[in-house]
């Protein structure tokens, strides 16, 4: 029988280090450290200890690490991810780890929710916003499956700054947009950490207002560039956009303009 080591390097390259029985690790030598097992402690202890009963996605799961700490604290666990290697080893991991019954992995991108009607209690939403060429699309088809919390983490550019925003500004007043606390992202147009698909990064402020505007409240950051949020209504102006960019087709979904469940 192959063992546990021979079988990690055949799966490799590994991007998460996953702790597997008997001390092995997948990638011991990570360029970050043990990650992302040191983002996991920085965000656990605003966690339940006990999810039990609770409904969680991870978006763009990699090769598991999230989706199994979810696990072992009880939540069953739907994990996306559009790589099939990184599926490949995190399906061979959920059965070394013996939590193929709490975690099921499907090949989907976030734009593939739109076209679900599930909903989950914890939305785990870390390390992808930023390579998505359509995020604030993203975060509305999150908030469609979402009906509680979500755990949330992008790139972002430096500074703390938050402008308290007014609700309207006239046309000729549109210096008050380089201010820099005033919500914004940076286009990457080309490359960044030799990337070509890093295609945005948030300040701060932008983080909360996109937060905000698709509809997630009680706003926390919980660690360097995580955050937490609370699934509430969606604003109302942007829900006639929502409903145009995301057609309601399934049963059982919510409507997002008028909150009605489509029958």
């Amino acid at each position: 029988m192959t063992s546990i080591e021979e079988q990690v390097r055949q799966l490799g390259p590994w991007f998460h280090n996953l702790h597997l029985p008997d001390g092995i690790q997948t990638a011991p030598q990570h360029f970050l450290g043990d990650f992302p097992a040191f983002k996991w402690n920085e965000i656990a202890p605003s966690l339940p200890e006990d999810l039990n009963g609770v409904r969680a996605l991870d978006i763009g799961c990699n090769a598991g690490y999230y989706s199994f700490e979810l696990a072992k604290r009880g939540a069953q666990v739907t994990a996306i991810d559009l790589d099939e290697h990184y599926l490949n080893q995190a399906r061979w991991a959920a059965d070394v780890l013996e939590l193929s019954d709490r975690v099921e992995f499907r090949k989907a991108t976030v734009y593939d929710l739109a076209h679900s009607a599930e909903q989950y209690d914890l939305v785990w939403f870390m390390g992808v916003l930023y390579h998505l060429r359509y995020p604030l699309l993203a975060l509305d088809i999150v908030r469609r499956c979402c009906r509680g919390r979500m755990i949330f983490q992008t790139m972002t550019t430096p500074g703390e700054s938050v402008l308290s925003v007014e609700e309207n500004y006239r046309l000729d007043e549109r210096e008050v947009l380089m201010d820099d606390g005033w919500p914004k992202m940076a286009f990457i147009e080309h490359r960044l950490a030799d990337d070509p698909t890093n295609w945005w990064a948030p300040n701060h402020a932008g983080v909360e207002a996109m937060l905000r505007s698709s509809g997630f409240g009680r706003i926390e950051r919980i660690a360097h560039e995580v955050y937490s949020c609370q699934a509430v209504a969606i604003p109302e102006a942007v829900t006639a956009e929502l409903k145009c960019a995301i057609p309601v087709a399934h049963v059982g979904l919510e409507d997002p303009v008028s909150g009605e469940i489509v029958n």
